[in-house]
């Protein structure tokens, strides 16, 4: 399986949520694009991971993949998919009110709270029911 990114960002999201720690053994780093195309991606294995998102990991060798926030349907690619994303710099930090005490991310880069996150979404009229 191979993912190409186009558009990349030039930053990279990390997520601090007690299923993002589960899922990748610390949090999840997000990077999103343009457009993506994903060859094989039948060999994705993806799961609802909540009311309102998926979550994927290759069949074949286990990385992970992507979250696809299931009301606008945008996915975000696992960072460590690209060799590029190394050394992009954090842009923000969510759900750091549910980080693990060693999971501190040094750096001056926003910072928000589960509260602050759902808080924006619901403004932005998503729903979670």
């Amino acid at each position: 399986m191979t993912v190409e990114l186009d558009g990349a960002g030039s930053s990279v999201e990390i997520c601090q949520c007690s299923m993002c720690r589960r899922w990748g053994g610390a949090y999840y780093a997000a990077l999103t694009g343009d457009s993506v195309a994903v060859a094989g991606e039948d060999s994705a294995r993806v799961y609802r991971s909540s009311a309102w998102a998926e979550r994927a990991f290759c069949g074949t060798c286990g990385s992970t993949l992507w979250f696809r926030f299931l009301p606008t349907g945008n996915r975000s690619f696992s960072a460590g998919l690209f060799d590029g994303a190394a050394g992009l710099p954090i842009e923000k930090e969510i759900f750091v009110d549910e980080r693990a005490d060693w999971c501190r991310i040094e750096g001056c880069h926003r910072r928000m709270t589960g509260e602050e996150i759902m808080a924006e979404a619901k403004a932005a009229g998503f729903t979670f029911d």
